[in-house]
């Protein structure tokens, strides 16, 4: 239902591409089941009507091309399969450039031979001895075979922010060129370009734009690769200083900040992403999982945990007093972590919130990060934990630091927020191995409630706003609004959380 409303919004909209793409994965399962037979059809349609159609929609490679991204059909002669390795791109030769546009959220570009950058000009050489015949580019100049521009960022579809990234100019050029950039620094390793502009600073697009799909694009190259990026930021570079060493072995380059001519012979522009904070193992090389990559950040932040935990221990020495060892026969308490929000969003009962779930048996923390807040002590905290509760906002994404298979996320869902809530972190934390439980608050759990008349569509029919757009949503459902929880309900949800983490734990005594 939530994803039929999104596909009627968009369609209304204007945005058919985006509508279709919400339409067909809203319908996947009826798809795989009848994907020999739906496929044949369309096919056989395409053929009587595609010339039709061509000249006002797409050409017939671009239809074929979409139906293998919808079906997930892998085959030489059909194009757009979302995993780097994918037929098209996939077999280029020395002095060839070769970009995928096919997809909706990202461009992806190869080359391959004689790589070389050149900040100054916001450019990427490839020295080709080829001749202009030999490409199906037109040639520009007397020299220049192919020139490719791309954005390398991960939404692609919004316009207003992808007017934001630098552009990088891709050129193959003659090799007896007049021009010749000379080599100052030599790498025998492959390149992946990359920029952190954008909502970089917003922890969700860190990870759904950024990191997970670095993870997903440089994985098959297990370490043995160089990250070049555009738009670099020292304090990105720092924050994400535990996980990179385990996509890179070697420092990031900063592109615009680095003038000297860095020399490959294999580079990839731009990023592959799947979906939202996911990882499909079907379009991965190795058939890696978000459950992989949540592995990757264990080994990544265990050294630093490791430490921290020391640290403490430390300060406990000497002659203060340490905390008092369980009794043996007394059984641990679930640990509830509570991700604390301040202004909108907010839980403005949180101190009852908190007594509720003390009384039900969770041992309860809560949190509150900060955007200093350093990632290793976030994961520690919840790495530990056995259940979360937090408000739909960016602070969700670190559902991604829990344990997967023994864990529970609630959800709390402020009015307006149903679909947000569902696509960016309900599915992904399934996905995970999380039990997910969301909580949809009622109208009189709002402090809009004590804003809007109680027929105003604001409370009544919030899907009706969000059709408006996105600033409507921002405005008034995610930058207005506080929430005070009925207890009474949930409760309930405290409840569900508490007996599937017990039976979590005993079946795990159990097995040990």
């Amino acid at each position: 239902m939530v994803q039929h409303q999104r596909y009627n919004q968009l369609k209304n909209g204007g945005d058919e591409e985006a509508a279709t793409l919400v339409f067909v994965w809203t319908n996947r399962g009826y798809y795989r089941r009848r994907r020999p037979k739906i496929l044949s059809f369309l096919l056989l349609s395409l053929l009587s009507c595609g010339f039709i159609l061509a000249p006002h929609f797409f050409s017939f490679s671009s239809a074929l091309s979409h139906l293998s991204d919808f079906f997930g059909v892998q085959n030489d002669g059909l194009s757009g399969d979302l995993d780097v390795n994918a037929p098209l791109c996939s077999s280029i030769s020395n002095g060839s450039v070769c970009c995928d546009r096919s997809h909706f959220r990202s461009d992806i570009c190869f080359m391959k031979g004689d790589i070389r950058t050149h900040s100054p000009t916001s450019s990427v050489f490839l020295y080709s001895s080829k001749n202009s015949d030999d490409n199906v580019s037109s040639t520009v100049d007397g020299d220049e075979l192919q020139h490719e521009k791309i954005k390398p960022y991960t939404r692609k579809w919004e316009t207003s922010i992808m007017a934001t990234i630098d552009e990088l100019n891709l050129i193959s050029k003659r090799r007896n060129s007049d021009v010749d950039h000379s080599c100052d620094v030599i790498h025998d390793v492959p390149a992946v370009i990359f920029s952190t502009g954008g909502y970089t600073g917003n922890v969700y697009h860190e990870f759904n734009d950024g990191i997970i799909p670095l993870y997903i694009t440089s994985q098959q190259f297990n370490t043995e690769v160089v990250f070049v990026i555009l738009e670099y930021h020292d304090w990105w570079v720092m924050k994400y200083a535990d996980i990179l060493p385990h996509l890179s072995s070697y420092p990031p380059i900063d592109f615009n900040g680095d003038n000297r001519t860095h020399c490959f012979t294999e580079a990839i522009t731009g990023l592959r992403i799947h979906d939202e904070l996911t990882v499909d193992p079907i379009l991965m090389k190795n058939n890696e999982s978000i459950v992989d990559f949540r592995n990757l950040l264990d080994r990544a932040y265990r050294p630093r945990i490791t430490g921290l935990i020391r640290k403490a221990q430390e300060k406990t020495s000497g002659c203060a007093l340490a905390t008092p060892k369980r009794m043996h026969n007394q059984p641990k308490k679930p640990k509830l972590v509570i991700l604390s929000r301040k202004g909108s969003r907010a839980i403005t009962n949180q101190n009852i919130l908190v007594k509720a779930a003390e009384e039900i048996g969770f041992e309860v923390h809560v949190l509150r990060p900060e955007p200093t807040t350093e990632l290793a002590k976030i994961y520690m905290e919840l790495n530990s934990s056995d259940a979360m509760i937090g408000v739909h906002g960016a602070a969700m994404t670190h559902f991604l630091f829990m344990r997967p298979r023994c864990s529970v996320f609630i959800q709390v869902i402020p009015l307006g927020t149903d679909w947000a809530a569902e696509t960016y972190y309900g599915e992904p934390a399934r996905k995970l191995g999380l039990k997910y439980i969301g909580y949809k608050i009622s109208r009189r759990e709002s402090s809009l409630v004590d804003e809007y008349d109680k027929d105003d569509p604001v409370l009544t029919d919030p899907s009706s706003l969000n059709q408006k757009g996105w600033e409507y949503t921002k405005k008034i459902y995610l930058e207005r609004q506080t929430v005070k929880l009925d207890l009474t309900r949930f409760r309930k949800r405290l409840l569900r959380a508490y007996d599937y983490i017990t039976r979590i734990h005993l079946q795990s005594q159990h097995l040990a």
